[in-house]
């Protein structure tokens, strides 16, 4: 069940193939379905393979919606749009975020953790010309790295949210480690993003998303 001819198969069957199909030229399609979840740690704050939107909350529901345990992000061809899906609870302290992406049309891709009151912790993993991973709080950066990341193939995002501290890993390898030195909030949910940017295009795909607590060291 790997392989493009097996993709274009299903992405046919699906509307996920109107997002690929319909992309405007440079536009690519994944080579590969999504990776198998493992199993998870049984102390998962959650745990989600998309079978449905139910524990997710949008902030613009057009822009979202779900293929066969895939979530697809997708935004009009313009600049800087962007919308964001939350989960999880703003309570939450000291957590890993582990999550499956594949950027299909665009530039960015990631997630935001410890996200409360319009306030979080971004991280963007960054296609195109970047091949860089970029960790931010606001219009702040807190830590950027080189790392490669091709457009049209699953990579597997891990960011470790601990005290003031980030850690970010990268298909398994870890990316960079920042810390964040202004007083703020460190709880917060997590929201997986959908983001325009300059290239004012937008198509990502996120699976296999789970959520585990960390100890502080």
């Amino acid at each position: 069940m790997s392989g493009l001819p097996v993709l274009v198969r299903w992405l046919r069957a699906s509307s996920v193939f109107a997002l690929v199909a319909g992309a405007s030229p440079g536009g690519v399609a994944p080579d590969s379905l999504p990776p198998r979840l493992p199993a998870p740690p049984q102390d998962a704050l959650l745990v989600d393979t998309f079978a449905s939107l139910d524990a997710w909350q949008p902030d613009r529901p057009d822009a979202w919606s779900i293929e066969r345990g895939v979530l697809c992000a997708h935004l009009p061809d313009a600049k800087q749009e962007r919308s964001l899906v939350y989960a999880g609870s703003e309570e939450w302290g000291d957590y890993a975020v582990d999550l499956d992406l594949c950027q299909v049309r665009g530039v960015d891709k990631g997630v935001v953790v410890r996200a409360r009151g319009g306030q979080g912790t971004g991280v963007d993993l960054r296609g195109g010309s970047y091949q860089d991973v970029l960790v931010y709080r606001r219009s702040r950066p807190l830590g950027k790295a080189k790392v490669p990341n091709a457009d049209g193939r699953w990579h597997h995002l891990r960011v470790e949210a601990r005290g003031n501290r980030y850690a970010v890993y990268v298909d398994s390898q870890l990316a960079l480690e920042c810390r964040d030195p202004v007083p703020g909030p460190r709880r917060g949910r997590i929201a997986l993003a959908a983001y325009t940017g300059g290239s004012g295009q937008c198509g990502v795909l996120y699976a296999n998303v789970v959520v585990t607590p960390l100890a502080q060291k």
